[in-house]
């Protein structure tokens, strides 16, 4: 009996540190796993696994991913007799090994496109391309990519159809059939409108009528992707909460698709996600070239716990968050309005330490428990 005694204290104290080494090393995709998914867009280094410690940060921490370029038309199908599946193949396998929610991004959108598909002028080649380009991809990927960007910003910011090539030789009928042949293609995936701005009023309206038309001509919708390329000060917890509801009353899933805040200044107040705007750099655009004042970190952890608060609330209608990129030295918005600026919008830097912003979006999940 003498014996038992120590050894059962040697146990005791060998499970509570295990524990408490496990409590110290929470990640966000445990944390939420009973809310929604969380979710990252991969690099095509990150698919390709080129970063041992990113690659490991990104199995930690989320369970959702989109590629942030690879599978955009101009990459996948380059040449109008020409598909290139090389990195989706690598996308999909990755996503598929780790056990993770695969989304596609995107199949329909006005850019990143390849050259030959800006000069289509006629219907009927249109018809051609969309109903071969939506079927070869998502045919490919059946029964492994779980959810689509069928559609991707169709949409003006006063809510009116985009003047794009597809909307100049189809009409308003393109989107109707994007989600129809994508419909067809692969029936048990999961079917998104996506776009920036849409919980702008204007433009959140254009987008419920878009998905009232598309669902009422015979199309299948099954969510609403809101890219939240969002700032420190705007949108407003209130309009975000609105076109949660709106959305979700129309019956499809809500997704945050594109997550990521700027704490940059922006050149004319700029908002949105229009990647062809471009602008001059400053040194007084690019305040923070070497670090992030601790005053701005605090914002940003306030604003991420504002927006992940309200998520919580509705996480009944809120089906995956997803962050545009793994850490700040991925992130588009470095290059974006302005090239060459040093931006911290993620809750992991450059280095991949985690920030006071995750801290945050992990502690309402630890206070709540």
């Amino acid at each position: 009996m003498k014996f038992i005694k120590p050894y059962l204290f040697a146990v005791t104290t060998l499970l509570a540190m295990s524990c408490t080494s496990q409590k110290e090393t929470p990640s966000l995709k445990d944390a939420y796993k009973s809310d929604f998914y969380i979710g990252t867009a991969l690099s095509a280094d990150q698919i390709e696994v080129k970063n041992a410690k990113e690659d490991s940060l990104i199995r930690k921490e989320f369970n959702a991913i989109t590629a942030e370029n690879i599978m955009k038309s101009m990459y996948v199908h380059p040449q109008k007799d020409k598909y290139d599946f090389t990195l989706a193949d690598k996308f999909v396998a990755y996503g598929e090994k780790n056990k993770m929610f695969i989304h596609g991004h995107t199949l329909i959108w006005h850019s990143q496109l390849a050259p030959w598909m800006e000069k289509i002028a006629d219907s009927t080649e249109m018809k051609a391309f969309m109903q071969d380009h939506i079927n070869t991809i998502v045919s490919k990927y059946k029964g492994k990519i779980n959810s689509w960007d069928v559609v991707n910003e169709a949409l003006n910011e006063d809510g009116t159809l985009r003047q794009s090539v597809f909307l100049k030789t189809l009409g308003e009928k393109y989107l109707v059939d994007a989600f129809k042949l994508a419909t067809k293609a692969d029936p048990k995936a999961e079917l998104y409108y996506n776009d920036y701005n849409i919980e702008e009023p204007a433009k959140r309206a254009g987008a419920i009528a878009l998905i009232k038309k598309i669902k009422a001509e015979g199309g299948k919708v099954d969510g609403v992707g809101i890219q939240g390329h969002w700032r420190l000060g705007s949108p407003s917890i209130e309009e975000i909460e609105k076109s949660i509801l709106e959305y979700s009353a129309l019956g499809v899933k809500v997704a945050f698709t594109e997550l990521d805040i700027t704490v940059l200044p922006n050149p004319w107040d700029l908002k949105g996600a229009e990647i062809s705007q471009n602008f001059e750099g400053s040194a007084k655009m690019n305040p923070y070239p070497k670090a992030l004042p601790d005053s701005i970190q605090n914002k940003l952890a306030e604003r991420y716990a504002s927006i992940f608060k309200l998520f919580l609330k509705h996480k009944d209608k809120i089906s995956r968050v997803t962050f545009w990129g793994v850490h700040d030295g991925q992130s588009w918005l470095n290059d974006w309005p302005i090239k060459g600026r040093t931006n911290y919008p993620l809750p992991f830097d450059a280095t991949l330490r985690h920030k006071k912003a995750y801290d945050s979006i992990l502690n309402l999940k630890e206070t709540k428990e």
